[in-house]
């Protein structure tokens, strides 16, 4: 599971190889929490024990490093 650093926060921001069939996304967990952004148009796809205030959070860190992460992406997709 390549694993995107540099993110401040207490979350592992994650994909997984078997994902690259999908649209670029990102994986996110926190404790038992999970959730799954689409990355091309920004947006949740699916959360699991965040709440609003958090994911927006999230959202945020996503979209402050967006090119690192759609970089990371199709270096480990292609």
């Amino acid at each position: 599971m390549p694993r995107i650093r540099g993110i401040p926060g207490p979350y592992r921001f994650f994909f997984t190889s078997f994902d690259c069939s999908e649209p670029p996304h990102l994986h996110v967990e926190r404790e038992d929490k999970t959730c799954k952004f689409w990355l091309q148009p920004l947006g949740i796809a699916r959360s699991h024990g965040f709440n609003a205030r958090e994911l927006n959070r999230i959202r945020r860190l996503i979209a402050s490093h967006l090119p690192v992460i759609l970089r990371a992406w199709y270096e480990h997709c292609a």
